[in-house]
């Protein structure tokens, strides 16, 4: 099982919009880059309004950040699009047999290694921006045009 693609849509959108702040970002224009449905590209953009980063007004078309790029961590995408709640990024299953040396002690031996993953993760992700992304993309852009 893997972290849905909430997340990594939800930075294409927010990178894709920097990119286009010339132009209108609708959930149509941004939906054919991701290759998706817009309706999934609305309901991401929701989940990314109301975590504040993006700002969407009723009856006009396009979406446009709330905030600067370098006032957009990973880990602000990821907490926005409801990737995980606090402490369950690994799920431990319940109901061991207590009548089993490990059914009965698994749990919570593993727990902590899994919080201690988790929170390096996130540590991780708060120290990287979109706008990291976007000088990322765009380097490689220039990159695959003098090669081209």
């Amino acid at each position: 099982m893997s972290i849905s693609s909430r997340f990594a849509v939800g930075i294409h959108i927010l990178s894709l919009i920097e990119f286009n702040k010339d132009g209108i970002s609708s959930s149509e224009y941004l939906a054919e880059s991701v290759n998706t449905n817009p309706a999934l590209i609305r309901k991401i953009i929701g989940m990314l309004k109301k975590a504040g980063l993006v700002e969407v007004h009723p009856g006009i078309a396009g979406t446009k950040l709330a905030r600067q790029l370098s006032d957009i961590t990973l880990l602000d995408v990821y907490k926005a699009v409801n990737v995980v709640q606090k402490h369950e990024l690994f799920s431990v299953h319940e109901n061991s047999n207590i009548k089993c040396v490990v059914g009965r002690n698994i749990q919570d031996t593993i727990i902590p290694i899994l919080s201690t993953a988790q929170s390096a993760l996130e540590k991780v992700l708060e120290n990287v921006t979109i706008e990291d992304i976007v000088k990322d993309i765009t380097e490689k852009e220039n990159l695959d045009k003098r090669h081209s």
